[in-house]
């Protein structure tokens, strides 16, 4: 299929990006069609076929891009739809792939990594069925808004959840400690198939190694000093559903093993017998440590990792996805908020937040802000709420060297109003969206105000 011979339908009720992609395709070969609302789209493809349809998710109509995407896909099983958004979560991202959209893009994106996806796309076969059994509707009781962030890091963690969640497969979890690993492992076993049955979750560092080997693999009566009654393991007793192998470097040598015969066997050998037992289950595995250098240093079985690692999904440290905090810090403000209580956050407390490095990640956070609420008196939480190495991490010098720069050479008023946009914008990550919102202006301002600065949003 040639260039010339592709259509692709553009959906955004902004003109600005309507006319920036139509442009890049133009001049990729292609041929674009741009429509400004969901029910234009909608009509657009029950009169013409697309090969491609890129659409944003939120749009101010009330059909938006997942109502876009289910009525293509009623019509046309074959196209292929992309997906963009500044306003990315989990529970979109599911729904966008349970719907059987091809891609789901973060904005503002890259043109790169967009057209990439249209590559993709038209690289595919016409009657894949890649998504067909995604197609149930998730659970009511699915708790997967506890994973806050629309990050582009934490959008690829999403799409990785959505598409690994109702197989088998087994998952590595890696990163710092405090990212939110075991969320990551419950919202996929809740996505899943398998989400009425059991989640088990152990951590493996916590437990000397007799005592997690009972603990995983089960006992039989007698097996050792203690041992009154036969008991059953973790694996049995999830038998239907997923385990969580928290920490899955700490395990011994000797657990290694029996861990790698139930992944390859699904099969567990109790403590005490040499009976195996079969069992059903889907492994989910965690690691703050390198497991690739454990196996160089030989601290780890390198058939194992071959054996948990066959998806890994990667968690971004909170200093790596800065722009969340402001989310996050809404979320556990109302977690730990009293009932009849209010509380808020002053700015410049929430500016020495994003500044801060959060070594303990989410969860220090989380105990930071725990904190802040029960000692603030006013309903205001102030520096003096904060825990000391949060409150003391960016000095009074620091900010006022920052604000000076915007000053220097005594620059006119147009000058001054580029530096402050270029200021917001590396504040936001380049988040039209949160750009403009503390600029004070719409997003079309924002534009043309980039345009006439020669900035590339």
């Amino acid at each position: 299929m040639s260039n010339q011979s592709v259509e692709i339908l553009i959906v955004d009720d902004d003109p600005v990006t309507c006319d920036l992609l139509s442009e890049v395709f133009q001049q990729e070969g292609y041929s674009p069609t741009t429509a400004r609302s969901g029910p234009e789209a909608i009509s657009l493809t029950e009169s013409q076929r697309f090969d491609i349809v890129l659409s944003d998710i939120r749009m101010q109509t009330k059909i938006d891009g997942l109502d876009v995407l289910k009525a293509i896909k009623q019509q046309n099983e074959n196209t292929k739809v992309i997906l963009m958004t500044a306003f990315g979560s989990l529970e979109t991202a599911i729904e966008a792939v349970r719907q059987g959209a091809f891609d789901y893009i973060s904005k503002p994106f890259d043109l790169d990594a967009v057209t990439l996806a249209v590559r993709r796309a038209l690289q595919q076969q016409p009657h894949d069925e890649a998504h067909n059994d995604l197609q149930e509707e998730p659970p009511d009781s699915l708790e997967q808004r506890s994973i806050i962030g629309r990050n582009p890091a934490m959008l690829e963690v999403y799409k990785l959840i959505a598409h690994v969640a109702d197989t088998r497969t087994a998952v590595l979890i890696s990163g710092e400690s405090g990212t939110g690993k075991e969320l990551v492992a419950r919202a996929i076993h809740l996505n899943s198939s398998r989400s009425d049955k059991p989640f088990i979750a152990i951590n493996c560092g916590a437990l000397a190694e007799t005592l997690l080997d009972s603990e995983l693999f089960g006992h039989e009566r007698g097996s050792f000093t203690g041992a009154i009654a036969t008991k059953k393991g973790i694996f049995e007793n999830a038998t239907g559903g997923t385990v969580f192998l928290d920490e899955v470097s700490e395990m011994s040598p000797s657990l290694q093993v029996k861990l790698l015969r139930v992944l390859q066997e699904q099969e567990v050998t109790r403590v005490g017998t040499s009976s195996p037992v079969r069992v059903d289950v889907r492994i989910i595995s965690a690691s703050n440590r390198d497991l690739k250098e454990m196996v160089a240093q030989s601290q780890f079985r390198e058939d194992l990792l071959y054996r948990l690692n066959v998806i890994n999904i990667k968690l971004p440290p909170l200093r790596e996805r800065r722009d969340d905090i402001p989310l996050l810090v809404a979320h556990f403000l109302r977690k730990y908020t009293r009932a009849g209580q209010q509380c808020t956050i002053s700015a410049d407390v929430m500016t020495k937040l994003k500044s801060y490095d959060w070594p303990g990640n989410i969860r220090e956070l989380e105990n930071t802000i725990e904190r802040a609420v029960a000692l603030s008196r006013t309903g205001m939480i102030g520096a003096r709420d904060l825990a000391i190495n949060v409150s003391s991490d960016a000095p009074a010098q620091d900010t006022e060297d920052k604000i000076e720069s915007l000053f220097d050479g005594l620059p006119t008023f147009d000058e001054l109003e580029r530096r402050y946009l270029l200021h917001v914008l590396k504040v936001t990550a380049s988040n039209r969206t949160q750009a403009a919102d503390i600029l004070g202006i719409n997003r079309k301002t924002l534009y043309r105000m980039a345009e006439r600065f020669g900035i590339e949003l």
